[in-house]
């Protein structure tokens, strides 16, 4: 019977974790949580893209996306509404439910600007 208890403790401990969201860890005023990013699919089509930017930017000052700002680069349409998805995402608290975006999105937990500039590195050393 004990042994069903402990079960049932252990069951419902990890339930409650899964339902409540990411772990945190409180150190006076400093908050540890694990960083993660919301992105677009890439099997997205264009237009749930559009629709994903207009959505986000009516939420969230876009104006980084703006022609000649370093977010704008490069230039196409999952760039932008990653961006603006990221952006919805990151002011709405990071759950799980800001990035689903009609199931066109995705949650990632490697920085997707970082994780860019490391291909274009890894390609520009190839060509040496």
């Amino acid at each position: 019977m004990a042994k069903v208890a402990s079960t049932l403790s252990f069951f419902l401990l990890l339930l409650s974790l899964l339902i409540s969201g990411p772990l945190k860890s409180v150190n006076g005023d400093q908050e540890c949580m694990q960083k993660t990013w919301c992105v677009a699919k890439p099997s997205s089509n264009e237009a749930t893209l559009l629709e994903n930017i207009n959505y986000a930017c009516a939420q969230v000052d876009c104006r980084i996306l703006s022609k000649g700002c370093p977010c704008s680069s490069p230039d196409n349409l999952i760039n932008h509404a990653s961006i603006a998805m990221n952006l919805y995402y990151q002011s709405r608290g990071r759950n799980h439910w800001n990035c689903h975006f009609q199931n066109s999105a995705l949650i990632v937990m490697t920085d997707p600007i970082m994780a860019t500039a490391s291909m274009h590195k890894d390609s520009d050393d190839s060509s040496l």
